[in-house]
């Protein structure tokens, strides 16, 4: 296995970067939701509105930065959606209007489809260049930051207006001082004919098989923040111990993703994951039919874990169809993430929560089984 260049090293710590500052923004603007409620008087109903702005946001950037993806142009996307979604996140903390809130949760949507698709289109790339996976270990950078932004916000004494505007002015000098390292990324990676990937043609059946096994995925993320706290909190546990069950979940799958990159290394792509998916629907079905607190604390940990390299491997088989089947996974991967937890909702209102929650661990062995077909030939 040749050494990657230098060049390619720096290209997989510039979108270390832009990764690990996507999971901060996310994360910050997630955390301080209830003080954006707050501060401009919204209704429940009327915060929904906002959230379905910004997905509805989302899903148009993801299908504008597909269209417009090209290798020559991605530096282009990277440090314009970047600095777009920065400053969205400054304004949106400013915000005390329902009709302000919309707008710019709107334009912080439509700026993070365009980083997701360009950060994981160079990604692919870059990963070409180094001839090994490092896809996984991009993604862990996202979960880092969101991680160690959800505890900044949790325990940060500053008003959320402070808050966003800091972390954005703090976010966007760092674009702008990347800007030469980002503008060099076209160029540092092999040629799509030389690696197998990057512009060729996918069947149509296979890349909507990837966009629904990555809507299984991100079904299972949204479910277990918006209900792993929920469930462990409905048998019995502490407000201390819920809250720990999405923070378990989320390190679990930051723990997988940091050794996702030697698995597919070691073995081959879908048998990695589909024994993720295997450990991650056992797990959450342990978790889930024990009916105890530490059962289920360990089943979302597990889960989690379980569940880790997925996505990563999914952009990377949709890559070697260029950006827009990277676009075209994503929204249909986030399709999954938004309705995902009302879904479960619907379903818990008619059965029961535990019930529910044996969803996302059908779709997890409903995507071991299908894991080959799914990613057979994949290479980094």
């Amino acid at each position: 296995m040749s050494r990657p260049t230098a060049a390619a090293r720096r290209s997989r710590i510039l979108l270390t970067g832009y990764f690990l500052g996507l999971g901060v923004v996310m994360a910050i603007w997630g955390a301080r939701m209830p003080a954006v409620q707050h501060a401009a008087h919204l209704s429940t109903a009327q915060l929904s509105w906002v959230l379905l702005a910004a997905a509805l946001g989302m899903v148009a950037g993801l299908r504008t930065g597909g269209r417009l993806a090209r290798p020559g142009r991605l530096p282009v996307l990277l440090m314009g959606g970047a600095v777009g979604l920065a400053g969205a996140l400054a304004v949106l903390g400013q915000c005390r209007t329902l009709a302000s809130l919309l707008v710019a949760a709107l334009a912080f949507g439509a700026a993070h489809g365009v980083v997701d698709v360009a950060a994981n289109s160079a990604a692919v790339r870059c990963q070409n260049a180094y001839g090994r996976p490092i896809m996984a270990s991009l993604h862990a950078a996202y979960s880092f930051g969101a991680l160690g932004a959800a505890a900044l916000a949790a325990t940060a004494a500053t008003s959320h207006s402070v808050l966003f505007l800091a972390t954005g002015l703090t976010l966007t000098a760092g674009v702008l001082a990347a800007g030469p390292l980002t503008f060099a990324l076209d160029g540092t990676d092999q040629p799509p004919a030389a690696s197998g990937g990057g512009s060729g043609v996918l069947p149509r059946r296979r890349l909507w098989l990837l966009g629904v096994l990555a809507a299984s995925s991100l079904l299972g993320e949204g479910a277990a923040a918006d209900w792993a706290a929920v469930h462990v909190h409905s048998l019995g546990g502490t407000t201390a111990a819920a809250a720990s069950a999405f923070a378990l979940y989320s390190a679990g799958m930051t723990l997988g993703r940091l050794t996702g990159d030697r698995l597919t290394t070691a073995f081959d792509t879908p048998t990695v994951v589909r024994a993720g998916a295997l450990l991650a629907a056992a797990g959450l079905t342990t978790g889930v039919l024990a009916n105890s607190v530490p059962a289920a604390l360990a089943g979302w940990t597990v889960f989690g874990l379980g569940l880790s390299t997925t996505v990563p491997c999914l952009i990377t088989a949709a890559g070697s169809g260029g950006p827009k089947a990277v676009a075209t996974v994503s929204v249909t991967g986030y399709l999954g993430l938004l309705a995902g937890p009302a879904l479960i909702g619907a379903l818990a209102s008619t059965t029961t929560l535990p019930t529910a929650l044996l969803l996302p661990a059908l779709l997890a062995a409903t995507l071991a089984v299908l894991a080959h077909r799914a990613l057979e030939n994949t290479a980094p």
